[in-house]
């Protein structure tokens, strides 16, 4: 692209790609905190200023995301450039004297967390690796406050932890009983939030009128002082009122070298619970209800093949045999094992397609959903051809790692709020719609099996 220009619309546009680009690679909560309301003031060769409302703001960015801001404004700028933060109003960069003449965020609250539809104890599969905390859950849900508080189970990623608060979320939905899901990052932003715009007796109200507050991954906490402080006295006033508190860490509170003592030992107040690997047999059960789930039928040889090529964890299991699934469907073949490991043996998610130029993807996606190019790239807004259009959008940001404003212009120039809201369709749906998922996949099938060609 390259940059001469010092002017504000250049570095506007800019920085509008670069936040596109942003949006997709953090969380939610984190854009709408702390991203959302900047904006580009200029741009140079060498550097890049962008207006935050508020010192706080600045402050966080620097601490937080600032490498990944400069890499990406990079790569939008196509060139190395420096990002300076500068608050609106100042000529200064990072916290000013008076915040108070600066502009606010706006509070940013999550809705409540509806629980995943999939997410219940009775899709849970349990085995000898997840036996206890199972239990342990279920006792929490049917009586709150009463047998294990707090309850902490802890495990590696994708073995069902958030699985089990979904569940107990579910009972509590179902029971009329007030509760919080939160992630650790959430409570963190909000906790900032209500620092920043001295909303902290609402925060304390929010978090300390539930009957059960579900905590999910805590470790993220970590080197957040204030933080855990304040999660600390939300700890002792929802504990001291009997109220029910479940967290979950990647590992252990005896493990955790930033926690302190005295919150440590709260932990350890309740029951500590661990869910391991699962075995073979578990791991073939979990197929089991999944093929049920999603009404398949599967030779038995085949899902002990797959259990036993994925061993690390459920998330990666069910990915597998969703692949599989849909590599049947899209060729109207039975589920076998030859089939399996045709399909495992190149797990396209792993493959690198950098190598082929983005005319192929839309000649993939033609192919598949039977659209022409001039249509895929056109403007009509039937229901199919918007999907199309979308998986496009998201199979060349998947699979060629282009920009959304690259995106956009491969597609005929569409603008990059189009491009962002197309792939957070496609990736949304994916979990859900057996069809389009199919589709995903043999599409990129087809493109791995051109990328070596190449």
């Amino acid at each position: 692209m390259g940059l001469s220009s010092t002017g504000h619309s250049t570095a506007k546009t800019t920085w509008i790609a670069a936040l596109g680009e942003l949006e997709l690679q953090v969380p939610r909560s984190t854009y709408e905190t702390w991203l959302k309301d900047t904006v580009g003031l200029s741009v140079t060769d060498q550097s890049m200023v962008v207006g935050v409302p508020n010192a706080f703001t600045a402050e966080w960015l620097e601490k937080r995301v600032y490498h990944l801001v400069r890499k990406t404004v990079s790569k939008i700028a196509d060139q190395p450039l420096e990002v300076k933060f500068l608050i609106e109003g100042s000529s200064q960069r990072g916290p000013a004297p008076n915040a108070s003449t600066n502009h606010a965020l706006k509070t940013s609250v999550p809705a409540p967390c509806i629980p995943n539809h999939r997410y219940s104890f009775d899709s849970f599969v349990v085995g000898p690796s997840n036996s206890l905390s199972y239990t342990a859950a279920q006792a929490v849900a049917s009586s709150p406050g009463q047998y294990y508080n707090p309850l902490f189970i802890y495990s590696g990623v994708g073995l069902g932890k958030t699985h089990l608060l979904h569940a107990i979320a579910r009972s509590c939905i179902e029971r009329s009983i007030n509760y919080l899901y939160v992630t650790s990052e959430q409570f963190t932003n909000e906790f900032i939030t209500s620092i920043r715009e001295r909303t902290t007796e609402e925060f304390r109200s929010r978090y300390r009128s539930v009957d059960v507050l579900l905590m999910d991954d805590i470790q993220f906490m970590s080197g957040k002082e204030q933080t855990l402080e304040g999660f600390f006295h939300t700890f002792n006033d929802l504990h001291n009122t009997n109220r029910q508190v479940v967290i979950t860490s990647d590992q252990s509170p005896n493990t955790m070298p930033y926690l302190e003592d005295r919150l440590r030992s709260r932990f350890t107040w309740g029951l500590i619970t661990d869910i391991q690997y699962p075995a073979l047999e578990t791991r073939i059960a979990i197929l089991q209800a999944r093929a049920k789930e999603m009404q398949v039928c599967v030779n038995n040889e085949a899902l002990t093949y797959v259990a036993e090529r994925v061993r690390n964890s459920v998330r990666d299991l069910e990915g597998a045999f969703n692949r599989l699934v849909a590599m049947a469907q899209l060729t109207n073949s039975p589920i076998t094992r030859d089939l399996a490991a045709h399909t495992l043996q190149h797990p396209t998610d792993a493959q690198d397609y950098s190598s082929l130029p983005p005319d192929k993807v839309l000649t993939a996606v033609e192919r598949v959903f039977k659209v022409d190019h001039a249509t895929l790239i056109g403007s009509k807004r039937q229901k199919e051809l918007v999907i199309a259009r979308q998986a496009a959008m998201y199979l060349l940001r998947k699979c060629l790692k282009l920009t959304v404003t690259q995106i956009g212009r491969v597609l005929g120039g569409k603008n990059h709020a189009t491009v962002i809201y197309g792939i957070k369709r496609i990736t949304a749906n994916l979990d859900t719609n057996d069809a389009l998922r199919a589709q995903i996949e043999v599409t990129k099938e087809e493109l791995l099996n051109q990328s070596r060609q190449r």
